[in-house]
């Protein structure tokens, strides 16, 4: 304990004080609790002297002081908008985002002043470079190809910055108004010359689709008739044989039935009825008709068809 003299000087009192309140604030500063995804960078007599990362440090008073604190956790950078000119003399106006992260405390404190600035500058210049080595109508299209290389540039300035750049996002390429208004009128004709095609390439089906659908209709139809006059022959052809068949039963029930003697007899009658009736038929036409000389002569007649026996 210090035994402080009451009559002293008050200045005096107030000097030991204000030592006595440094030091135990000095040791209170020592101590150091360090967050997770943190580190303290201490310097010892104004030289590097340790990094500090997460968990309880003591430090010695009035010797060691952190002199930086780096966020180790992945940090989001807006890189501000810049003019840029395609090889085709367009100028463009580009942003974009970057993706930071500290991998080395003691490099991104020593290795550069202000690593995000210096990384926003890089990822300009880099940008302009690149844009400038491609046509206006590429740079829509090879917005990864352009982050690739300005991350793999980034990326090797920033191993002596101790950064790594995880990657880098182009935001907006905005050309002049006036090319947008032609790259407009460009799509509406492209966008038509495809509405054109399209239903073209429709007509040219739907009068495939018919034309193949008369066919087929013409096929069916054609097979169909085929097949019809092959049924209608085949119905006839078989109606003949039918009549053929009956006509040969007939004639040979009646050829049986001639050889009865009662049978040829009223066979003969009929065959007589018949030829009267014919010759009355022949007498009221006024046709000519040249008639046997001796038309009375049935029975000669008859002996020609051999009925007379």
């Amino acid at each position: 304990m210090f035994n402080f003299p009451t009559d002293e000087n008050p200045l005096i009192l107030f000097f030991w004080a204000f030592i006595f309140i440094t030091v135990i604030t000095q040791f209170v500063k020592s101590i150091k609790l360090v967050p997770t995804k943190k580190a303290y960078i201490v310097e010892r007599l104004g030289k590097y002297y340790k990094t500090l990362d997460a968990g309880f440090h003591a430090l010695i008073p009035f010797v060691d002081k952190v002199t930086y604190i780096q966020d180790l956790k992945e940090r989001t950078v807006d890189v501000p908008p810049q003019d840029c000119f395609s090889r085709d003399e367009v100028n463009v106006v580009v942003d974009g985002v970057l993706y930071v992260s500290v991998v080395d405390p003691t490099k991104a404190s020593y290795g550069v002043t202000d690593y995000i600035f210096a990384s926003i500058e890089l990822a300009q210049t880099t940008t302009r470079s690149i844009i400038g080595t491609l046509d206006l109508d590429r740079t829509f299209e090879e917005r990864d190809v352009i982050s690739s290389k300005v991350v793999e540039v980034l990326n090797a300035a920033g191993e002596s910055w101790g950064i790594r750049v995880h990657r880098y996002e182009i935001k907006n390429i905005t050309p002049p108004t006036s090319v947008q208004d032609a790259m407009e009128k460009q799509v509406n004709a492209e966008r038509e010359k495809r509405a054109i095609l399209a239903k073209s390439e429709g007509d040219k089906q739907a009068r495939v689709n018919m034309s193949q659908g008369h066919k087929a209709q013409m096929i069916n139809i054609s097979e169909g008739e085929m097949q019809k006059r092959i049924n209608e022959a085949s119905g006839k052809a078989q109606e003949i044989i039918t009549l053929a068949e009956a006509t040969a039963s007939s004639i040979e029930v009646i050829g049986k039935s001639i050889s009865q003697t009662d049978a040829k007899q009223a066979l003969e009658l009929k065959l007589k009825e018949k030829y009267i009736s014919s010759l009355d038929n022949l007498a009221d036409g006024n046709v000519e008709v040249i008639v046997p000389s001796k038309i009375n002569n049935f029975n000669s007649w008859l002996s020609t068809l051999g009925l007379d026996e």
